[in-house]
């Protein structure tokens, strides 16, 4: 499963990720990458690949392993992005960071923004996407083995009913514990707009997605956009994705 993450990144960033970064991203091949939660990193090997300079934090050990199984020459961090310590590790600042589907995984996010503005360069880049916290699938319950992973919504119903489904339909208990954190820890799209303000990130590409770009390499579907819609967005986005730049007039320190 770990290998296969891996080529699916590899695929995904030069099918789409390597293309989207070179069109809104000026001089993107001569910029200092990082990417946080990058996996199995196969997002970092193609960039490497390239002769681009890239690194990674990434919070499992046993992806870390994947990933320098396939690249022994990436420079990954184990750690916590919300971890003060992680800036001294880092040890400089990057001129792009990348963060696919991680934020909402994360409770404390000013922590991470905190972080985010000492390891970005003042005038650079910050690439992000995540499935808000009311669309059909944040709770991940795509991840489980049962129907029930068809079953869109699945994390807004009350948690009885979501144990008691589990229990009917045999799927796991952990798959289940995970759908409902997920929501717990989900992030909203309005929520994610005062973030972004309030700690000086200027939206140059915003996009929302009926049918996300990953799903045209997992399923054969092609992205759909929809328009931003007060409240609706919420619901029927079952992505997100910005390209943000960080105020050149803020200081880092």
């Amino acid at each position: 499963m770990a290998e296969k993450h891996f080529y699916e990144q590899q695929n995904f960033t030069k099918s789409y990720l390597l293309p989207y970064l070179r069109r809104y991203i000026p001089d993107f091949e001569k910029a200092n990458v990082l990417e946080i939660g990058c996996g199995e990193a196969g997002f970092l090997d193609i960039l490497h690949q390239n002769r681009m300079s890239v690194a990674g934090i990434e919070i499992e050990p046993s992806r870390i392993e994947t990933a320098l199984s396939k690249n022994p020459n990436l420079k990954i961090l184990q750690g916590d992005i919300t971890d003060s310590q992680i800036i001294q590790q880092a040890r400089q600042q990057y001129d792009v960071i990348v963060m696919r589907d991680v934020i909402e995984h994360i409770k404390d996010r000013d922590a991470l923004f905190r972080n985010l503005c000492q390891l970005i360069k003042p005038g650079g880049y910050l690439y992000i996407t995540f499935p808000p916290k009311f669309s059909g699938f944040a709770g991940h319950q795509q991840n489980g083995k049962t129907i029930l992973r068809y079953i869109p919504y699945l994390h807004l119903l009350p948690v009885p009913l979501i144990k008691l489904l589990a229990k009917i339909f045999k799927e796991k208990p952990q798959v289940i514990s995970q759908v409902i954190l997920n929501y717990k820890a989900g992030l909203t799209i309005s929520h994610f707009t005062r973030l972004y303000r309030t700690y000086k990130f200027t939206p140059m590409v915003k996009d929302l997605f009926l049918i996300r770009p990953i799903f045209q390499l997992r399923f054969n579907l092609t992205p759909r956009r929809i328009p931003a819609l007060p409240l609706l967005s919420e619901f029927l986005a079952f992505g997100c994705e910005y390209l943000l730049r960080k105020d050149r007039s803020e200081s880092n320190n």
